[in-house]
């Protein structure tokens, strides 16, 4: 192990023990391989040294077949989830990294921080297995619809997500890559994608076994499998719906339910057809069941859900921003889904974009600096100008976008 200040960090090198602030706050974990950014990061919280391996080059934690040990970084920068390799090719690169960069400077980056996402070789990577995953499910799901009592091979489809799941190495990687997929009006079947993505880490947050993930996969894979029976039309209609319209949108998880029914399948995923509409208050449909009656599998499907239709676009409106979607949840949807997983699901959503930019409702952008745990919505954040404002004492600040 050894001590360097700050100026002598280089990108590769791995950090020995967990660095904090002055305060006790978790700037960086065990482990963690360094970048320029990160680097720079340490500076920005007036750290003025690190334990580091006394080893040369880069090392990374092996994936699990899996993939499901995707390494919790909730706390340390977005930008960790850069190959460490990338951050200094050129000379005039490496010498910017031996040097930390102003705090101030980074925070003023005129590059969006979904282009920064969009840039890197693992979105593309990404991007070409999750378009194959979505077709894979169409394919799927029309073979249902032609022929419910044929068997679905769950071994192979089960075995073609994790490849997609383990090409995200932390946690915001893959809630980045998702929002960054989003267009104009995603399909049921891109939907069902990401519900069973958002879905399984949840079953990693709440501490699952890979056979309980395994189940809770496949619950947010085909919940929706019964769209397919409603007209497109219908479905992506920008105006208000009909009463006629309206109820046979809410008849879907039947139609989901009837088309698994047959499948000889873990019946949590059947459950979950029906009820992820079902709301803990007693509020949803199509049976209006509450409370411990409620699927926990189907509950956990639920939360997914609305998080993943109200953060993508919509023909009618734009997609709502991380904090935004928390801030819906907090302010009605706390007595409507189960108590234990959404409080789970929304601490984690929250801090995974801890020390992440956004764009206020003044047009002022800015670096959220702490998650405030009493009202995760009004975080701690730090202004281009260096100011640090407690968003608690500003009611009128708003999260508008995570740039």
């Amino acid at each position: 192990m050894k001590n360097l200040p700050i100026k002598d960090l280089e990108p590769g090198m791995i950090t020995e023990e967990a660095i904090y602030t002055s305060r006790g706050q978790l700037v960086m974990e065990e482990g963690t391989v360094l970048t320029a950014e990160l680097i720079s990061r340490l500076s920005f919280y007036s750290i003025y040294d690190a334990n580091v391996k006394d080893t040369e080059g880069t090392s990374e934690k092996a994936m699990s077949s899996d993939g499901d040990n995707i390494q919790e970084t909730a706390d340390t920068p977005a930008e960790a989830t850069d190959e460490p390799e990338k951050a200094a090719n050129t000379p005039n690169q490496a010498a910017q990294a031996a040097e930390p960069a102003n705090p101030a400077s980074s925070l003023t980056s005129d590059v969006f921080y979904s282009q920064k996402v969009k840039s890197q070789p693992e979105f593309l990577e990404f991007q070409i297995t999750y378009n194959k995953e979505v077709n894979s499910i169409k394919e799927i799901f029309d073979s249902v619809i032609k022929n419910p009592a044929a068997p679905i091979d769950f071994h192979q489809i089960l075995s073609d997500f994790t490849e997609l799941i383990a090409s995200c190495r932390t946690t915001v990687a893959l809630f980045d890559k998702l929002h960054n997929m989003r267009q104009d009006e995603d399909s049921v079947y891109a939907h069902c994608l990401n519900v069973a993505l958002i879905s399984r880490m949840m079953g990693k947050w709440l501490k699952l076994d890979d056979s309980e993930r395994d189940i809770l996969t496949l619950c947010g894979l085909f919940h929706d499998i019964g769209k397919i029976s409603i007209p497109n039309e219908i479905l992506n209609k920008p105006d208000k719906y009909t009463d006629e319209e309206f109820a046979l949108i809410q008849q879907h998880p039947l139609f989901s339910y009837k088309l698994l029914k047959q499948q000889p399948i873990d019946e949590r995923i059947k459950q979950a057809a029906l009820q992820h509409h079902e709301r803990w208050d007693g509020s949803g449909y199509p049976q209006k069941i509450a409370g411990d009656t409620l699927d926990d599998f189907a509950a956990i499907v639920a939360i997914a859900d609305v998080y993943d239709a109200t953060t993508a676009a919509r023909s009618y409106r734009p997609p709502l921003c991380p904090f935004q979607a928390i801030s819906m949840f907090e302010k009605d949807g706390l007595q409507k889904y189960h108590p234990k997983y959404i409080l789970t699901f929304l601490n984690r959503i929250a801090t995974t974009y801890q020390h992440n930019r956004i764009l206020l409702n003044n047009g002022h952008s800015a670096n959220i600096v702490m998650i405030n745990p009493s009202n995760l919505t009004r975080p701690m954040i730090q202004t281009d100008d260096g100011t640090v404002i407690d968003m608690l004492d500003n009611p009128e600040m708003e999260i508008i976008k995570i740039i």
